[in-house]
């Protein structure tokens, strides 16, 4: 009962501190479940991400979904799942009877364009410490620049690169 709680928190404040959706996650997951937790290796996290991405739903639920499951099975999961939605909910419910009200005002505006900005960082950081950690040989580095290059140039689904590059690997 205390690693289901444990997990439900963990979850809760991933959900909680972050804003952007599921890849801006991404550094918070990395430090909470790897580093603090130990739930998951830094390629276990890859995985995920990149299983999270091919399958329907919210990379960052799917995310949470995993680690759980990995934890104490479909009980965890279920719990890591509502751990990083609740907060969502309760803050997305109170900002929808706000927000309305308040977003023609230009420090609102303003507010969100400098929250869009720190999620763009916090987003690359994570890709950087990720990359390290899975580009280790020259194959890598061979499927990680041919999968930028056909994101960057084609609208292609990250499922096809996922798939291209597991059969690649």
């Amino acid at each position: 009962m205390k690693l289901l709680w444990e997990l439900f928190l963990t979850f809760a404040k991933v959900g909680v501190m972050t804003f952007g959706g599921g890849m801006a996650m991404l550094p918070i997951l990395q430090r909470e479940v790897v580093e603090n937790k130990g739930w998951a290796t830094d390629e276990e996290l890859v995985d995920y991400f990149a299983i999270g991405q091919c399958t329907p739903g919210i990379i960052a639920v799917n995310t949470s979904t995993f680690v759980g499951q990995k934890q104490r099975g479909v009980v965890g999961g279920i719990v890591a799942t509502l751990g990083v939605v609740f907060p969502s909910l309760v803050i997305i419910s109170i900002l929808a009877g706000l927000i309305t009200n308040f977003s023609h005002l230009a420090w609102v505006q303003n507010a969100f364009a400098g929250i869009q900005v720190c999620v763009c960082v916090l987003i690359f950081n994570a890709v950087l410490k990720l990359l390290k950690s899975s580009v280790k040989d020259w194959p890598a580095a061979v499927i990680f620049v041919a999968v930028l290059a056909a994101s960057l140039f084609t609208d292609l689904s990250p499922v096809i690169f996922v798939a291209a590059a597991a059969l690649c690997g």
